[in-house]
């Protein structure tokens, strides 16, 4: 598709799919900002992550665990920033008929949310599980993650008709 076409599409074409594509997109977008504060916080150029007061939440202890450097010698907020920017980027993908026209892609994005939100529910269990207390950062983070599985579904089922009807 050129350019333009697919620039006027996604700015303006309406439909469900991609109603459900820019969600995705605010979702993530949304993460990856939690995922860029707590990337402050475990790199050093902040020292503290502030939390609402209210019993239960420290961030602070979560996200300095080991738990949170032992992948790739990275702190893992880094990672979770990089990984929602590939789900912004599979969400921005093609044209509005994407579907149809490249299946692939929403069948991608589909299994790439219903992992991160597999992942997400596995941190938010280990914070309890290991440290008795929250991260209210990643908590927003799982939350916006959660939020964008009923967003992909219509389309990536509409992409698996596409390949199943062929």
């Amino acid at each position: 598709m050129e350019p333009e076409r697919l620039s006027r599409q996604l700015r303006m074409h309406d439909g469900e799919h991609l109603r459900g594509r820019r969600k995705v997109l605010q979702l993530a977008l949304g993460a990856a900002g939690c995922m860029g504060v707590i990337s402050l916080y475990q790199m050093g150029v902040i020292g503290h992550l502030p939390e609402p007061p209210l019993p239960r939440l420290d961030a602070d202890k979560v996200d300095a665990s080991a738990e949170a450097y032992s992948y790739l010698s990275t702190p893992d907020a880094v990672l979770g920033f990089a990984s929602y920017a590939g789900t912004m980027v599979l969400a921005s993908m093609g044209g509005a008929d994407r579907a149809r026209s490249r299946p692939w892609i929403p069948l991608a994005l589909g299994a790439k949310v219903l992992a991160d939100a597999a992942q997400a529910g596995k941190l938010t269990v280990d914070q309890w599980t290991r440290h008795r207390v929250f991260c209210s950062w990643c908590l927003v983070a799982a939350g916006l993650t959660f939020a964008a599985v009923p967003a992909v579904l219509p389309e990536a089922r509409a992409a698996l008709r596409t390949l199943t009807s062929g």
